[in-house]
């Protein structure tokens, strides 16, 4: 059995449902600006996903009540985070134990650069250049599968591994639905280019303001609208699939969605 197809087996028996590995050299100099010369000298990353479940996201709103706030931030953010961790961490283990140089970046990463606001390295952008979707209008992932509804971890390796797919072109056209429903106006609506800052399409202050003020208004730094209201999702959840059903099955390339 190849080494891809050993990490996708183990990634998948601790409960990812989206694998892929990319080729991080056309992004070298972006992520040694973000994370330093110690992380960039890894030269290719897996990025596993899991899929949040539509149940609690479609109960969300502006005046999301508590208990949506409780579910949605254990369920959709403490618990996957905590499985993806562990997740990248048997990996990790693995490609050292063969030998290989691995780091695992956490689900939620502590913030690096406190005036960004970001962490040492972008689990979104390992995802999309490993072809498992789109740089969404709100900075989100948006997979053709889930929509942005899924967390993302990565694991950063010298191991000899092939490239899933590339960068994946935005799906997202004239839609504006994140843009419009985001209570902090964090989105400028300009579509993903690889050649520009973060801020020309997302206002990440304004977004951490947003959370800070609801935790002190009632202890619950929870929104997620833009995550509900992607068409992506929504069409995911209206079809009643898990994101391990709509997934493709290994080794083949994500498609168009369809219908």
């Amino acid at each position: 059995m190849s080494l891809e197809n050993e990490l996708r087996d183990l990634a998948r028996l601790e409960g990812a449902e989206f694998f892929g590995v990319a080729d991080l050299s056309v992004a070298h100099a972006a992520i040694v600006e973000q994370g330093g010369p110690e992380i960039g000298q890894y030269p290719r990353a897996i990025s596993i996903g899991i899929g949040l479940l539509h149940s609690i996201v479609d109960q969300l709103s502006a005046q999301a009540d508590a208990r949506t706030a409780d579910l949605y931030r254990y369920y959709c953010y403490d618990l996957v985070n905590d499985r993806l961790d562990k997740a990248a961490s048997r990996l990790s283990g693995m490609l050292q134990g063969k030998g290989w140089r691995a780091l695992p970046v956490p689900a939620a990463p502590y913030a690096r650069d406190n005036e960004r606001l970001c962490g040492i390295f972008s689990n979104k952008m390992a995802a999309h250049l490993a072809g498992l979707g789109w740089i969404g209008k709100s900075c989100l992932l948006v997979t053709p599968e889930a929509g942005p509804r899924a967390r993302w971890a990565t694991v950063l390796t010298d191991a000899p591994l092939n490239a899933t797919g590339g960068a994946m072109a935005p799906r997202c056209g004239d839609c504006r639905a994140c843009v419009a429903a985001c209570p902090a106006k964090a989105f400028t609506g300009r579509p993903f280019r690889q050649e520009e800052p973060r801020e020309a399409r997302f206002r990440a202050r304004d977004c951490s303001d947003h959370l800070r003020k609801l935790n002190e208004l009632n202890g619950r730094p929870v929104c997620g609208l833009c995550v509900k209201v992607c068409p992506h999702g929504i069409k995911a959840s209206r079809k009643g699939q898990t994101s391990a059903d709509l997934a493709p099955p290994a080794g083949q390339s994500p498609s168009e969605p369809k219908g």
